[in-house]
């Protein structure tokens, strides 16, 4: 296997592809890290974003440990909606470092920016994550370096520390100046794009949190598919066209049961509860109706429609199409999670408003 002299946490947000340019221009072999799961993390363009910026990027599956960590409650609390910022990043820097002997790397890379996030790169919150990961002695920030106490990195001469940069604040004035220097062909957007920090994907995750006992990865795959139903710890997703339905099939498990309208064209629908639930006739009959909804020729036939329900033994059944307002099927909006967020995760009233 190669080796490499340090390992970089990459997002494929500018600040991110800057901190291991500034790295790797010392003369320095960076391996970049991109971190996936169900919230964060795009895996399919590693491809072009290595022919584009000339990096050495992987991709690396955290999904059910960073599910884990989110279910237990993050220690540092959440953002508006359910982004564990500080939490998040001391959890990818602990997987980082459990990876440096791997590739014989000697220190870790991050492009925070100092001060330019208010939960997670405040000064304090950067000596926090620091400090909880177990890597102040060993991360490097290349971008603020100059703002911050110089690290062991940077003292033993392996980094020159004048090479690296003062850069603090919101604003991207100096991190295009610096992408201008790199030659750098394409200049993406601050980061961002974790599901965690919307409302409309948060709305769908709180419910799992809420209602499953020991949520995986898949389940939040699940949760991202489609239009979402829940009644108590009943779950439905159901597809919104051929694309949702593949994606869908593809994650049917063993005790899940499948909704398809039988005789009108209509959507894939996957069912699945809490373990210690179960589907009773009333809650397929239910979930079938919510189903038979999205078929327009079912609701245009005027009374019960046939729905096969794989993995049911009293399959098919025979509701009238409705959207779930009868019996108790509904979206999950924020509101409601808002209403129970800090008391699912102990957080403190105030801690939800970050």
């Amino acid at each position: 296997m190669r080796t490499y002299d340090a390992l970089a946490l990459f997002s494929g947000g500018l600040d991110s592809i800057l901190a291991a340019k500034v790295v790797a221009a010392q003369g320095l072999d960076v391996l970049c890290l991109h971190f996936t799961s169900p919230f964060f993390g795009a895996p399919g363009r590693i491809r072009d974003w290595r022919k584009t910026y000339g990096l050495d990027i992987t991709s690396v599956d955290v999904g059910d440990a960073f599910v884990r960590m989110l279910a237990q409650g993050p220690k540092h609390g959440l953002g508006r909606y359910l982004n564990p910022c500080v939490d998040c990043k001391i959890f990818m820097l602990r997987r980082a470092k459990a990876m440096l002997a791997e590739y014989g790397a000697r220190f870790l890379v991050s492009g925070e920016v100092k001060g330019q996030r208010p939960m997670s790169q405040r000064l304090d919150a950067l000596n926090i994550i620091s400090r909880d990961a177990e890597v102040r002695d060993i991360l490097v920030r290349p971008l603020c370096a100059g703002l911050l106490p110089p690290t062991q990195v940077e003292e033993s001469g392996l980094l020159d520390r004048e090479k690296l940069h003062a850069i603090g604040g919101r604003g991207r004035k100096e991190q295009l100046r610096l992408a201008r220097e790199y030659d750098l062909t394409e200049t993406p957007t601050p980061a961002g794009g974790c599901l965690l920090t919307e409302m409309e994907s948060a709305r769908r995750f709180f419910p799992v949190f809420r209602h499953m006992t020991s949520p995986c990865a898949e389940d939040f795959e699940l949760s991202n598919i489609g239009r979402q139903y829940w009644n108590g710890p009943h779950w439905l997703a159901v597809g919104r066209n051929m694309s949702d339905n593949n994606r869908l099939e593809a994650l049917i498990g063993g005790d899940d049961l499948v909704f398809k309208v039988r005789d009108f064209p209509g959507p894939l629908a996957v069912g699945r509860c809490r373990a210690d639930a179960g589907w009773d006739e009333e809650a397929v009959l239910g979930a079938a109706a919510v189903v038979a909804s999205y078929s327009p020729k079912a609701r245009r036939s005027g009374g019960p429609v046939m729905v096969n329900v794989g993995g049911f033994a009293g399959s098919p059944v025979a509701p009238i199409p409705d959207r779930g307002s009868a019996g108790g099927w509904r979206e999950p909006s924020w509101e409601d999670a808002a209403a129970e967020k800090a008391a699912l995760f102990g957080l403190k009233t105030d801690e939800t408003e970050r």
